[in-house]
């Protein structure tokens, strides 16, 4: 894999915990851009990146349309829309649900796949539906790394689970260890 530019990250049940831990593991000097879709009900407010924001020594921002992709900094697709990447930019949609959910992970994960091929690493955590193992297809074929917790460490072992079974998947790790092996994962490809 060449150097690592962008994390993508995908939860649904029990992902504000899993995010919390992860984005506390992560150094502020962090250079590579995360963006994460937590699955997050349509009409909620902007509180995630303040709650995130908490445990985070890194900057938590929804993403505004055409918002440039920044080193160091953490991007949340906001409640009811889908996040796509294009390189160096994010884009939002309101097209249907994927997988019963918009916010999607794998147009987040296919989009940043087809963006950023094997300088993508992407992580799937805790969740109670198959999203996101689609998109862990399309990242393995474009040369991506892909991370997934450990179903056994998951509050909904679902989304880890179709993960697993939809891609040979590089690493499968505990919860706490996502963190701290991102941070290895990136500090390496530089």
């Amino acid at each position: 894999m060449r150097k690592c530019e962008l994390v993508v990250v995908g939860c649904s049940l029990g992902g504000m915990r899993a995010l919390q831990s992860i984005l506390g593991a992560l150094p502020a000097g962090f250079a590579v851009p995360v963006a994460v879709v937590q699955h997050r009900y349509r009409n909620s407010n902007d509180a995630l990146p303040q709650f995130l924001s908490r445990t985070s020594r890194l900057p938590v921002v929804d993403v505004d349309d055409k918002q440039w992709i920044k080193a160091g900094t953490v991007y949340l697709a906001p409640a009811n829309y889908h996040l796509l990447v294009e390189r160096g930019q994010f884009e939002l949609s309101v097209d249907d649900a994927v997988a019963y959910s918009r916010p999607s992970v794998d147009v987040l994960f296919e989009s940043a796949a087809d963006a950023y091929g094997p300088s993508l690493a992407a992580v799937v955590l805790t969740g109670a539906n198959r999203d996101g193992a689609r998109g862990v297809a399309r990242v393995k074929g474009r040369g991506g790394f892909v991370i997934v917790q450990d179903p056994k460490t998951a509050e909904a072992p679902s989304m880890p689970e179709a993960a697993i079974a939809a891609a040979r998947v590089d690493r499968i790790l505990p919860l706490e260890r996502i963190g701290p092996f991102l941070v290895e994962l990136c500090r390496s490809q530089r």
